[in-house]
């Protein structure tokens, strides 16, 4: 009997999920907000939004204290209510284009789904929603809206199309000191055992806090760290402590790496023995 045609399995990585693809083919990797954040930057918001609702009114019964009744009075306060939680919100997202003051003290701006920047229908929407899921509830659904998407959009985003974008970004480690030049020779021919974690930890801090200790202590320190790892290192050589430091944290960083190299080589060698199938089941 003839053998089926065997078709070839392509496997498709999956596409991350807050990958934005923009309209020259760039794929960007943006941040969501998470729950916490948003929580903080509305807090804040609200806070704020309500504290300039106490000074309008405080403004209106100052001002117009002498024509006020209780008519009036109560009409300019739930106007002074409605400008504050609603129109006020609405003209700060939108002429700060997603900001406001919680957003900006957490980092974040609201965005379309899309990426780009919203407009004034976007910031209606999500002003007159956070009327009844923010203040009217507490908060309550807008938290058990953002629990439910991977995105933690409330309910008025997800009718305006929005959702908040965590903005700041993660520091930049320091670049890793290299092998000092004085210590090219001896590197070819040096045997530096792994060293225990801790000590390796104090090292590593150390080198990097050395410029803004003082002579004296930078200088106590390097020797006693120097005195520790001196038993992994064979030979000593002749340099100041700091430097042997960074000489040896170099070279165990280079040969660490070196063996994930190898192991990650060897890894992929065994690769097909560990996932393929035995007797080129079920094609055979």
């Amino acid at each position: 009997m003839a053998k089926p045609p065997r078709s070839d399995v392509h496997e498709n990585s999956a596409q991350n999920e807050f990958e934005l693809i923009t309209g020259e083919a760039v794929a960007l990797d943006v941040r969501p907000a998470g729950i916490v954040l948003r929580g903080a930057g509305t807090i804040i918001d609200w806070v704020a939004y309500l504290l300039f609702y106490l000074l309008t009114l405080l403004l209106i019964f100052t001002v117009f204290s002498d024509v006020l009744d209780e008519a009036l009075g109560q009409a300019l306060a739930v106007s002074a209510l409605v400008f504050s939680i609603l129109i006020v919100p609405t003209l700060v997202e939108t002429v700060t284009r997603g900001r406001s003051l919680g957003k900006l003290a957490v980092g974040a701006r609201i965005v379309r789904d899309d990426g780009g920047a919203i407009g004034l229908r976007h910031a209606f929407i999500r002003a007159l929603v956070g009327v009844i899921e923010i203040y009217m509830t507490f908060g309550g659904l807008a938290a058990t809206t953002a629990l439910l998407n991977s995105r933690s959009q409330r309910l008025g985003d997800l009718l305006a199309g929005t959702y908040s974008q965590h903005e700041r970004v993660p520091r930049l480690p320091d670049p890793a000191p290299g092998l000092p030049a004085e210590l090219t020779v001896w590197a070819q021919t040096a045997d530096v055992a792994l060293l225990p974690d801790a000590l390796s930890r104090r090292i590593a801090q150390f080198l990097r806090q050395a410029s803004a200790l003082t002579p004296l202590s930078r200088e106590r320190l390097a020797a006693s760290l120097s005195a520790e790892a001196a038993p992994y290192v064979s030979p000593l050589p002749a340099v100041p402590a700091e430097v042997f430091l960074a000489g040896v944290q170099s070279m165990r960083r280079d040969r660490e790496y070196a063996a994930l190299q190898r192991q990650q080589a060897q890894q992929a060698r065994l690769e097909p023995v560990l996932h393929g199938l035995p007797y080129d089941f079920p094609n055979r």
